[in-house]
């Protein structure tokens, strides 16, 4: 439900902005629409450690529970904009991030709850159906959002009521808080938290207003403004690294980077995060901007279709998700996603191939080997990475993978669309100005609608517009231009194919980078080394620990830092080559009273 609604909302914006009144692509307005897009991942990458982190001091379900509540609360209050234009848009803006908050605390503490659920030969199971919903949510929310904008625009956060009330309702009256938090005083790490949240939310948010243009530059990079919350921003988060270091009780430890399984896991993931995340944005470009034209599909028809036609994908994730974390239990987590990243990248090689106007057959078959290559390394990657941590730390490392997950993909969309548009800059002013001019159009409205920042026609094929009729109609344009030309402009052939040059150029970038970005997490995969057994209990001395004394397996340096050493819970692990270590002894090891498991239901695979 969170991952879903991440996407839902891209393909409906055509008909949202027409429900409040709102031209997002008149000038001054594009800051709604990357709001509006953008605003939902910022605040689940920003959030998502801290609650995880909660989660370990006071409870994971209780946090779990209080998502589904404030998540549901906010879908509703979606549906009720009473107001129109920018105002109606900053409130669909605000409410949105409340309802990232409650996604936030159901993605913060899903993986550790099942991880404590869980036995490690039944876990990358677990995790893979987990990591598969949330990866397919992604895409499967294209189609939703295209069908049920057709009913009404306020539908795409009424879908949510009903489950979320359901879920609301099942938690808390099913699900019971079995983990126990930890003892001891709970303090909370407040610099930590300030550093970290401030110091991310001041990256991504200069990341998203450097996509929009800035005093005759295409994109805002120059912005001082821009400039000034990049460089505080990563002032801030080296600042964190510090406090976190010297913090009795830190919101992150920082020492859990030094298990191999879960510092190489976590730069896998970033990695995927980044090449995949803008995916989804060059895919449905290429799709609504040019390909469905071409094939005499009308604009304001492409957002559904391109959902449509983005099922392979899907299918890929799904097929490939549940079946290699069923293999991850059996034969180890690196094999697998070293091999899927082998399939992911190769897929982007296949993709640059292509031409614009491509065979269906041969797109459907890459985007699915995608899919397939995704869902080979989502489920064995967050498994190895959630199997490598002491149970008192699950939630903070839950928090922190989909920290790096969430981020990925926010720099991934504002990396991709500069390249995107930076390639853009570059050529098709003077072919839209030439096409332009040959259809009869004035040289000075030409020019003019040349000039505008490309960031503007790339979002009209987002949103289901002709952006040629748009721009023209805008400046009165088309009033000049006779009837045959006129058609001619506002058909469905025109700025596709005056697009897919300069557009094409810049996607072999965007997919090479991609490409070179699968090939890294897949040798960060293969270099990740042995994991600590999961759910084996190391050699402890005999008799019992002398008062005061560290958990075994952990050391304790200065007081600032705890360096985690081994996970003294774990069940399983993988050896040197990857392969599964059987758990040595029994499997209800320390930890193994943290499962949390709903009301009446026995742990999976245990209880007899």
């Amino acid at each position: 439900m969170s991952a879903l609604d991440g996407s839902i909302v891209l393909i409906a914006l055509p008909p949202i902005f027409r429900g409040i009144h709102l031209d997002p692509l008149a000038p001054g307005n594009v800051g709604y629409l990357l709001w509006m897009i953008m605003g939902y991942r910022l605040v689940q990458a920003v959030l998502v450690v801290a609650l995880g982190r909660l989660g370990d001091l006071f409870g994971r379900v209780r946090i779990y529970n209080a998502g589904f509540a404030v998540f549901t609360l906010a879908s509703i209050l979606l549906s009720f904009d009473p107001f129109d234009a920018g105002r109606g848009a900053l409130w669909l803006i605000g409410w949105r991030v409340l309802q990232a908050v409650g996604g936030s605390m159901l993605t913060a503490n899903s993986a550790a709850i099942l991880t404590d659920a869980f036995p490690a030969e039944q876990r990358g199971f677990a995790l893979g159906i987990n990591q598969v919903a949330s990866l397919a949510g992604q895409f499967v929310g294209l189609v939703a959002g295209g069908v049920l904008a057709v009913l009404d625009w306020r539908a795409v956060f009424w879908v949510n009521v009903p489950v979320g009330v359901f879920g609301t309702v099942w938690a808390y009256r099913r699900l019971r808080e079995t983990a126990t938090p930890r003892g001891g005083p709970r303090r909370i790490d407040w610099w930590g938290n300030i550093t970290f949240a401030v110091g991310l939310a001041a990256v991504l948010i200069a990341v998203t207003e450097g996509l929009q243009p800035y005093r005759g530059h295409a994109m805002g990079w120059t912005n001082p403004a821009v400039v000034g919350l990049l460089v505080g921003g990563v002032a801030l988060l080296a600042a964190f690294v510090a406090v976190e270091r010297r913090h009795p009780d830190p919101m992150f430890t920082l020492g859990l980077f030094r298990i191999r399984a879960f510092a190489a896991g976590n730069v896998a993931g970033l990695a995927v995060s980044v090449a995949r995340g803008g995916l989804q944005f060059m895919l449905i470009i290429w799709l609504q901007g040019i390909w469905l034209p071409l094939h005499g599909y009308d604009y304001e028809d492409t957002p559904l279709w391109a959902g449509i036609y983005l099922l392979p994908l899907t299918v890929g994730i799904l097929v490939a998700g549940p079946v290699c974390g069923f293999l991850s239990d059996r034969f180890g987590a690196r094999g697998l996603a070293s091999a899927g990243m082998a399939v992911f990248a190769g897929s982007f090689v296949g993709l640059m191939l292509l031409p614009v106007d491509f065979p269906y057959w041969a797109f459907a078959l890459f985007i699915g080997l995608n899919g397939i290559g995704g869902g080979m390394f989502a489920a064995p990657n967050s498994s190895a990475i959630m199997g490598s941590v002491p149970a008192e730390q699950r939630g903070a490392a839950s928090g922190m993978r989909a920290t790096f997950q969430n981020s990925g993909t926010a720099l991934s969309i504002g990396v991709f669309f500069s390249l995107m548009i930076a390639g853009l800059a570059a050529t098709l002013p003077d072919a839209l100005d030439g096409g332009l001019r040959a259809q009869g159009v004035p040289a000075g409205v030409a020019h003019d609608v040349a000039a505008l920042p490309p960031v503007s026609s790339l979002f009209a094929t987002v949103l289901g517009v002709n952006p040629v009729e748009h721009l023209l109609s805008a400046g009165g344009g088309l009033a000049a231009v006779p009837s045959a030309n006129r058609a001619t402009l506002t058909g469905r052939e025109f700025f596709p194919e005056l697009l897919a040059g300069p557009f094409h150029h810049g996607l072999v970038i965007v997919f090479a980078v991609a490409a070179v970005l699968g090939v890294l997490a897949g040798l960060a995969s293969v270099l990740r080394g042995a994991s600590v057994p999961s759910g084996a209990t190391p050699a402890r001395p005999a008799g019992p620990p002398a008062p005061g004394a560290p958990p075994v397996g952990v050391k304790i340096g200065r007081q600032s830092e705890r360096i985690i050493e081994e996970a003294p819970d774990a069940h399983s692990g993988d050896d040197a080559d990857g392969q599964r270590r059987p758990a040595r002894g029994s499997d209800a090891g320390p930890g193994a009273e943290s499962r949390p498991c709903s009301e009446g239901v026995g742990r999976p695979g245990r209880d007899s």
